[in-house]
C-alpha cells in the first residue's frame, strides 16, 4: 500500500508546475511583446536622432529670428538679479518698467517672485544688464521725452472721476481749490503789500 503522505506530496507538487507553467507563459508573452515594443521605439529614436542632426546641418545658416528665438530661451530670470540691477541704476520700478515697456506693478511682482516675466520681456531685461546709470536716463528721456504732460494727463481722469463722485459742485471746488494759506505766506504778502 503506498504511502498517503507521499501521494499527497507528488500531487501538489503537480499541481503547483501546472499553476507556475500557466503564470510563467502570461509573463513569457508579455515579455516578448515589451522586447518588440522597446527594439519599435529605439528605431524611433535612431531615425528622430538622424533628423535633428540633418536639421542642425541645415540650420547653421539659419535666419536671425530662429537664432533669437534660442537666445531667448536661453536667457534665465532670477528676481534678486533684477533687484540689485534696478538699484545699480539707481531707479524707481515705474522707470525701470518704463525701460522694458512694462507697468511698476509687474516690476514689484517679478522682484517678489510672484510673476515671471514672458520671452519677450525676458529678451528686452536681457538687453538691459549691460546698462549704465547715464545710458538708463538717456534711454528714459528718449522714451518719455513729455513727462509733465504725461503727469497732467493721469491727473485730469482722476479730477473728472472725482467730480462724477461729487456732482457739479464738488468739480468746482477741486478744480478752483486754492492752496491754504499759513501765517508765513501772511506774512510775506503783508510785507509785499506794505513795500507797495
Amino acid at each position: 500500500m503506498p504511502n498517503i503522505g507521499a501521494v499527497l506530496r507528488e500531487e501538489i507538487a503537480r499541481l503547483s508546475r501546472r499553476e507556475n507553467r500557466s503564470e510563467i507563459d502570461k509573463t513569457r508573452k508579455a515579455t516578448t511583446q515589451h522586447r518588440r515594443e522597446i527594439a519599435q521605439l529605439k528605431r524611433q529614436v535612431v531615425a528622430l536622432e538622424r533628423q535633428l542632426k540633418l536639421l542642425v546641418r541645415k540650420g547653421i545658416g539659419a535666419t536671425p529670428a530662429a537664432t533669437e528665438a534660442t537666445a531667448k530661451s536661453k536667457s534665465r530670470f532670477v528676481a534678486k538679479g533684477l533687484r540689485s540691477q534696478r538699484t545699480r541704476l539707481g531707479l524707481s520700478a515705474a522707470e525701470f518698467g518704463k525701460l522694458v515697456g512694462v507697468s511698476a506693478q509687474s516690476v514689484y511682482n517679478w522682484e517678489g517672485e510672484k510673476a515671471r516675466p514672458r520671452g519677450d520681456q525676458l529678451a528686452r531685461l536681457a538687453s538691459l544688464r549691460g546698462l549704465g546709470k547715464r545710458e538708463a536716463a538717456a534711454r528714459l528721456a528718449q522714451g518719455d521725452g513729455s513727462t509733465p504732460r504725461a503727469e497732467k494727463t493721469t491727473r485730469a481722469p482722476a479730477a473728472k472721476a472725482k467730480a462724477k463722485r461729487n456732482g457739479a459742485r464738488g468739480a468746482r471746488k477741486a478744480t478752483s481749490r486754492k492752496p491754504r494759506r499759513t501765517s508765513a505766506t501772511k506774512a510775506k504778502s503783508a510785507r509785499a503789500a506794505a513795500r507797495s
